[in-house]
């Protein structure tokens, strides 16, 4: 099995917000990733995909390079040294769950990752999308990805001024949770990762561009890092020993 250092580094954001260190991380969810570790374990590539909306993208990062899925591939790789992760990009601005849902087959499934981060619910949320179609959409492509023996982490909504405004942003971040649970995936919570930081007096604006919508580059940079830290947590966490009769 491979040995994995587990140390990690937060590099300075690009931007006007360089040389800003991230702020401290509230205790998270657990991820459970057993295809992803599995298959690092095994010496084989591990492959993940960022399906999502213009987060996923990348808007208003100053370049590929700062957008969250090439963020998080980078530190994975800084964490991981003796592995090869690559994050493949999927994200689609102005997409939500019906269009995500309608391309997983080719834009995911066909692509053979063992792990696939959804952020979905934003544009929902804007667009005042209906709670009980949402969650029957995002179940349905949970289940569609487990069924592939993919892995699967949902990914709620940013704290932003724009995704505040939405009054069914809470309903949809509802409905992620009741569908992680439900379901036995993932969920990790940037609405609560960016409440707990504003608790500590990071403020969302720190981490949202001028469109009062989505991350800026240290905002980027902040969450990537912090869920590349629990990818790492998972995939490097001793086996449980069954107990002895």
């Amino acid at each position: 099995m491979l040995s994995f250092a587990a140390s990690m580094s937060i590099a300075a954001p690009a931007g006007s917000h360089a040389g800003t260190a991230c702020p401290a991380e509230p205790a998270m969810e657990a991820l459970h990733l057993p295809h992803l570790k599995a298959a690092l374990a095994a010496g084989k590539e591990g492959l993940i995909v960022a399906l999502g909306s213009s987060s996923t993208e990348g808007a208003m990062a100053s370049d590929s390079a700062h957008t969250y899925p090439a963020v998080l591939q980078a530190a994975l790789e800084e964490a991981l040294p003796k592995a090869h992760v690559a994050v493949i990009n999927r994200g689609i601005g102005g997409q939500d769950a019906p269009e995500e849902l309608a391309r997983l087959e080719t834009d995911v499934i066909a692509v053979r990752p063992q792990l696939v981060i959804w952020q979905v619910g934003a544009n929902g949320a804007m667009r005042h999308a209906d709670p009980v179609v949402f969650h029957k959409m995002v179940s349905e492509g949970v289940e569609r990805l487990r069924a592939a023996g993919i892995d699967v982490i949902l990914m709620d909504n940013q704290r932003s001024p724009r995704v505040l405004a939405a009054t069914d942003h809470i309903v949809l971040e509802d409905s992620l949770r009741d569908v992680a649970r439900a379901t036995s995936v993932n969920l990790f919570s940037r609405s609560r990762l960016m409440d707990a930081w504003s608790d500590e007096g990071a403020k969302p604006g720190l981490f949202t561009a001028p469109d009062g919508l989505h991350h800026n580059d240290l905002g980027y940079e902040c969450v990537s890092q912090t869920l590349a830290r629990e990818i790492v947590a998972a995939i490097t966490a001793p086996v449980a020993m069954a107990a002895s009769k």
